[in-house]
């Protein structure tokens, strides 16, 4: 039997209470994203999230309560772009909000690289 006081339980314990909480974009409409994301962020981001400018972030598959905080650091100057900062600065919360529902949506898949052959 653990004992009630044990690190790990408590980390479980955090970690199942804080996956039962909402997320802030989660209240965010995918397609309405979809939408607003091919008017103003395909250029930069891409069509799917995968950017299309070497200096531009990949969006797709990104966690929804990163996305939204990041858009909102733009906006409020708490992180600077030169672009960004001014996209962002004309967004509301719900188009924030909807922008990161859509980005996070999209599914990538990861794959190792194979192996290089041994050295004779």
């Amino acid at each position: 039997m653990q004992d009630k006081h044990d690190p790990w339980r408590r980390v479980a314990l955090a970690l199942a209470f804080f996956t039962l909480l909402p997320s802030g974009a989660e209240a965010g409409d995918v397609t309405a994203g979809r939408i607003k994301a091919v008017a103003a962020c395909n250029v930069c981001h891409g069509r799917l999230g995968i950017a299309v400018m070497p200096t531009a972030a990949n969006l797709a598959g990104q966690s929804a309560d990163y996305l939204t905080a990041q858009l909102r650091n733009f906006r409020n100057g708490k992180r600077q772009h030169e672009v960004m900062s001014v996209i962002a600065a004309q967004l509301k919360d719900g188009e924030i909000d909807d922008l990161a529902a859509w980005f996070s949506s999209i599914q990538v898949e990861v794959k190792e690289p194979a192996k290089p052959a041994a050295n004779p």
